[in-house]
C-alpha cells in the first residue's frame, strides 16, 4: 500500500521515527540500521512495509531495499513476526544476519533477543537459498576468497549439465569447510559430491 514516505525528521528514538509529511506525522518502527542512517538528517525518505493486525495498523521503515527485502524474507519465516524481524535487525548487521543463515549459524541467530534454536534452524532452512539469491556480497563474505573464483567453479559445473540450486548448495558446502580452496580444486570436489 505504501512504498516510500519522504518528509521531515520531527522525531527520532532507536526504534521508531516520525516523518513530518505535509503537517502530517507518521509513526514509523525502524530498526538501529536504519537509526544510525537517521542520525541527524533533518529530512528522510524511508521505504516502508506495512502491517495490519486486528489491534493495529503499523509502518515499518528502512533506509535501503536490501534491508527491506531482508525484513520481507524474515517475515516469510513461520514463527517470525515484524517484531520479531525487526529486533533482528537492530541486533545485527544485514549482511551479518545473511551470513549467519548462509553459514547455518544457529547460534549467531539464537544469541538474538527472542530466537531460540528451533526458530534459527527454521530461519536458516527456509530461508538459505532465497538469501544466497538475494545478496552476493553476503556469500563472497562467507567464501572467503575472490567470489570470480566461486562463480568460475558455479559456470563450469553448471556447463556440464548439473542444476544451478544443486551446484550453490554443494559449492556453499565445500567452501564452508575449506575457505582457501583453489577452484581447480572447488571444481574437482564438486564433481565427486554431485
Amino acid at each position: 500500500m505504501y512504498e516510500y514516505i519522504s518528509g521531515k525528521v520531527d522525531r527520532l528514538s532507536p526504534t521508531e521515527v516520525v516523518v513530518d509529511v505535509a503537517g502530517i506525522g507518521y509513526q514509523i518502527k525502524i530498526s538501529l540500521q536504519t537509526y544510525a542512517h537517521l542520525e541527524g538528517l533533518p529530512t528522510a525518505k524511508l521505504l516502508i512495509h506495512f502491517v495490519v493486525r486486528e489491534d493495529a495498523h503499523l509502518l515499518y521503515g528502512f533506509f535501503n531495499d536490501s534491508e527491506r527485502q531482508l525484513f520481507r524474507l524474515l517475515l516469510s519465516v513461520n514463527g517470525v513476526g515484524a517484531n520479531t524481524a525487526q529486533m533482528m535487525l537492530s541486533s545485527l548487521s544485514s549482511e551479518e544476519i545473511e551470513l549467519a543463515i548462509l553459514s547455518s549459524d544457529v547460534g549467531t541467530l539464537k544469541a538474538i533477543k527472542g530466537i531460540g534454536a528451533k526458530t534459527a534452524q527454521r530461519i536458516i532452512v527456509d530461508l538459505i537459498d532465497k538469501v544466497g539469491q538475494q545478496n552476493d556480497d553476503a556469500f563472497s563474505l562467507l567464501i572467503g576468497h575472490e567470489q570470480s573464483s566461486y562463480k568460475e567453479a558455479e559456470s563450469a559445473l553448471m556447463n556440464l549439465g548439473f542444476q544451478k540450486k544443486q551446484v550453490e548448495k554443494v559449492l556453499r558446502d565445500i567452501v564452508k569447510d575449506h575457505p582457501e580452496i583453489q577452484v581447480e580444486e572447488l571444481i574437482k570436489t564438486a564433481l565427486k559430491r554431485l
